[in-house]
């Protein structure tokens, strides 16, 4: 325990955990949740008591932040793509009816003609085999 408390673990990563402490006294780790429970509370109530949160704890707590920053950016970009959507289907349900209406007034005699097209390249006999 004193080890680990005071930074210079030998068998273990060196962690505030249970899983380190039995690393780093070479015993299975149930033997201290379930044997020597006195042990365990011993060891945590110490780590309670330094109160400095390890380094892995500062960068996971940084982590969390930056992932509820995402979280956040990503709700307000689907806000507005929602509201995007919104508005092209009254866009799209405006322009067909316009279609729509144009469609009915055309002269029932009007000539339709077709525009001219851009001629497409010949296919290229290697690809076709």
């Amino acid at each position: 325990m004193h080890r680990i408390l005071t930074g210079t673990p030998q068998h273990s990563n060196g962690a505030l955990t249970v899983v380190a402490l039995a690393q780093e006294a070479d015993v299975p780790r149930n033997a201290l949740t379930q044997q020597h429970p006195d042990l365990k509370n011993d060891f945590y109530a110490e780590v309670r008591q330094r109160a400095q949160p390890a380094e892995a704890e500062l960068r996971l707590r940084k982590q969390v932040v930056k992932l509820k920053e995402l979280r956040a950016a990503g709700r307000k970009e689907l806000s507005e793509l929602r509201a995007d959507r919104e508005a092209l289907v009254r866009v799209v349900h405006q322009l067909t009816l316009e279609n729509r209406q144009l469609r009915q007034h055309a002269a029932p005699t009007a000539v339709l003609r077709a525009l001219p097209t851009q001629p497409q390249p010949p296919a290229d006999p290697a690809i076709l085999e």
